[in-house]
This record gives structure tokens, sequence and C-alpha cells, in this order.
């Protein structure tokens, strides 16, 4: 081989590795956030934070203690404990690194959502929506992607960082000072429950991920909010307060669909619903109503039958005769 051609081949070997050089970190290796098996040995919640965790995890609870004192907490055991379990079951199977912490609120609203630091909050509307325990764990897996990846802190730096060059001193008395929302009832600073639609679109990628890990079928997580689209085609209106911290587009569920077939293997089985969950619903709606009927006004004005207006000989009124309560009353038309 001549020296010409031996000089060209250099040439070329150095333009290749300098090429190999020049791609970025992890280029041949596959996105973790996008492999199941990976789950709990990769940190989603990298980028841009501005709270620590245990600032995070502190800021939660104290969010968390305002809520449970404005809003109604079911604290029926079964319900609470079901709700729990299925959350928790979820958390094992999640990329999360704090403890979460569950609870469920007396709420028509069809929602659920998780404050920053692992506390997370489920309405009872939710539930009694959800037809299948997938559906519900699935709208929980959501959620708890959130708390994951720490969109709420993450989301809340990013509103600081794009305000404190031009404000600096709007922030001096903290995070409540840019803007709250109203949720369950209660007031929520707007940075830790409203995402960008970068971290929606994540919180449903990781969300699959860990109903899938979990055993849930996870076309669920799909049918639910192709079902809440449908309510409100059918009643406009219905979807105004339902997820308003992340509106469902037809792009999320698209690509929903998309990452089901390509990421996630097919198993030969999947958790759909459970009994429980059926005898759950069941006793949530008893609750409710029974609640209902307890928390009528007792001044309110009560309409009486009248008796018989037969009186016998010590004034008491007499009751009416089996065959008289049976017989139709007549009366003559003029």
């Amino acid at each position: 081989m001549n020296g010409t051609v031996m000089s060209t081949l250099k040439q070329m070997t150095s333009v290749a590795m300098v090429a190999v050089l020049l791609l970025p970190v992890g280029a041949f290796a596959k996105d973790k956030k996008k492999d199941p098996d990976e789950i709990g040995n990769r940190d989603v919640g990298k980028g841009i934070n501005l709270y620590s965790l245990e600032k995070e995890i502190g800021m939660g609870k104290a969010l968390a203690q305002d809520i449970e004192r404005q809003a109604k907490i079911v604290d029926d055991p079964v319900i609470a404990e079901y709700v729990n379990r299925v959350g928790q079951n979820l958390v094992r199977n999640s990329d999360v690194k704090v403890p979460v912490t569950i609870k469920v609120i007396d709420s028509e609203e069809v929602n659920a959502f998780a404050l920053p630091g692992g506390f997370f909050f489920v309405h009872t509307g939710l539930v009694l929506r959800a037809e299948t325990e997938a559906e519900l764990a699935g709208v929980m897996a959501h959620e708890i992607a959130h708390i994951a990846a720490r969109h709420g802190t993450r989301q809340a730096s990013r509103g600081q960082i794009a305000n404190l060059a031009t404000i600096p001193l709007i922030f001096m008395g903290g995070w409540a000072g840019y803007g709250i929302r109203q949720a369950a009832s209660v007031l929520v600073p707007l940075g830790f429950l409203s995402f960008s639609r970068g971290f929606e679109s994540e919180a449903d990628l990781l969300g699959l991920q860990y109903l899938y890990k979990a055993g849930y079928d996870p076309t669920a997580f799909v049918d639910f909010f192709e079902k809440l689209q449908s309510d409100e085609k059918r009643k406009p209106g219905t979807m105004a307060k339902v997820f308003s911290s992340h509106p469902l587009t037809d792009d999320r569920i698209k690509n929903s669909q998309k990452n089901i077939q390509e990421i996630l293997e097919s198993k030969p089985e999947y958790v759909v619903t459970t009994s429980e969950f059926n005898d759950v619903k069941l006793r949530l709606t008893s609750l409710l109503n029974r609640r209902k009927v307890d928390d009528k006004d007792e001044n309110k004005p009560r309409l009486r039958k009248a008796g018989s207006g037969r009186i016998d000989s010590e004034g008491e009124e007499k009751p009416k005769a089996e065959d008289e309560e049976e017989r139709p009353t007549l009366k003559r038309r003029n």
C-alpha cells in the first residue's frame, strides 16, 4: 500500500474518531427514561431546581397540612387504606425517592393532585368515575410521576428564574407571592401544580411505565383520558375543572398510545380490576349518600302527613284502620 493511500486512511480514521467524540454523551445508550427495566435506577428528577430535597419535603408537608385543615378528608378506614395501598404499590414500582403520603378528599371533582415532597391527594370523584382499578391507578401513576420527577419545585424554580431578573423583590416573601390556584377548595401555589407541556408529557411517559411495572393494563391509562374527553363532548364544561392544572390533548393521548406500543413489551396477563375496587366504590357511594342526608339543615321546614282527623277519648289522634289506609280517596267533580 503506497504512502498516499495510507495517508488518506489515517485522515479518514482521525475524522471518524473526532466525529464520535463530538457525539453527545449517551448517544449509543438506550434512553433510560424509556426503559421500564431501569425504573428505580435512574434519576428522573434532574434539572434546574432551587429547592433542596429536604426543603421540598418540608414545604410539601406544610401545604398538605393546610389542605387537611380546609378540605374534607375521608377518614373511613376501608376506603383510605385501599386507595393508599393502590398508590403505595405504584410508588414501589416507580422512581420516587421520598416517602409518599396519600389522602382521600371528599370532593365530586374528578381529579387528583400531588404536592412537592411526596404529598398526594385523591378526590372521591375520581374513584367513582373510574370503571376499573387500572383506570384509577393510571391517574395516580401520572401524579406519582410528577413527584418522582420533582416537577413541582422544578416548575417553581423556572418561574423564579424567569422573574428574578426583572422583579427581584417580589420573592422576598417566598413563593406565595407569585400566584395561587384553587384546588379542592384550598389555595395552592401555582408554581407547584401548573406544569409545562414538557413536564406533562414526561409524567405521561413515566406514569405509563409505573402502571405497567405494577402489573396493570397500561391501555387503561389512555382509556380513562378518552372517557373524560367523551364526557366533555357530551356535556361541555365537564372538563373545566377536571385536570385543570394539566389539560388533556389529543397529542398527549396519541403519544401515550405510541409509547405503549414502542416501549412496553406485551405481557400475558394484566390486572384490570378487582372485586375490592368494586366494594370500595359501593362503600364510598353509600358513605357519601349518608353524609348528604346527615348534612341536611335540621331547621328546614318539613312536611307532615295529615292524620286521620279522629280523636280518641283521651284526646289522642286515632290511627287509621288498615282498610282506610289503602282505600283511595275520591273527590266528586263539580
